[in-house]
C-alpha cells in the first residue's frame, strides 16, 4: 500500500523537460544528444549572408628520391642485396638499378615522402657500414 502511495507522489518527468532543464541552467550533459541544424532563412529573416565552410585543401607531401652513390670498393652483390632487401626489388630490377649506379655514379633505389626516405637511406648506410662496406645512400628532392 505505501509502494502505491510513493509512486502516485512521484511527478513524471519527460525527456524534453530534462533537455530544457540543461539548457537552461548552462549545464552541459554530455549523455545527451545535442540538436545540430543548419542556420535557415526563419532564424535571420532579415540577413542576406550565406556562409559556406570550404573544404580543407590538402595536398601531397613532396617526394624524395633516395640515391645510392657509386664507389670502388662496395660489390655488386651486395648493392643487390641491399635493393632487395630493403626497398623490395626483384632480382632483374635490383641488377638494372645495381648498374646504372655503376656506369653512371648513381642511381635511384626508390620515391617517397621525407620522413621515409631519410628512414630508408639510414637503414642503408647503417647496414653497410655494419658490414663494412663504405656504401653511401643519401636523398634528394625528386625533380
Amino acid at each position: 500500500m505505501a509502494l502505491d502511495v510513493v509512486i502516485r507522489m512521484k511527478r513524471k518527468i519527460c525527456l524534453n523537460d530534462v533537455r530544457a532543464a540543461f539548457q537552461q541552467s548552462g549545464y552541459v550533459d554530455w549523455h545527451l544528444t545535442p540538436i545540430m541544424h543548419d542556420s535557415t532563412e526563419d532564424d535571420h529573416p532579415d540577413s542576406d549572408l550565406a556562409v559556406k565552410t570550404a573544404p580543407p585543401e590538402l595536398k601531397r607531401p613532396p617526394l624524395y628520391a633516395v640515391v645510392l652513390l657509386n664507389d670502388d670498393y662496395t660489390p655488386m652483390d651486395f648493392v643487390i642485396e641491399i635493393l632487395q632487401e630493403f626497398f623490395a626489388m626483384n632480382l632483374d630490377q635490383a641488377t638494372q638499378v645495381m648498374l646504372t649506379v655503376h656506369y653512371e655514379g648513381k642511381g635511384v633505389a626508390g620515391v617517397y615522402p621525407r620522413d621515409i626516405a631519410e628512414t630508408k637511406a639510414n637503414q642503408v648506410n647503417n647496414y653497410a657500414r655494419s658490414q663494412g662496406h663504405p656504401l653511401l645512400c643519401q636523398i634528394e628532392p625528386k625533380s
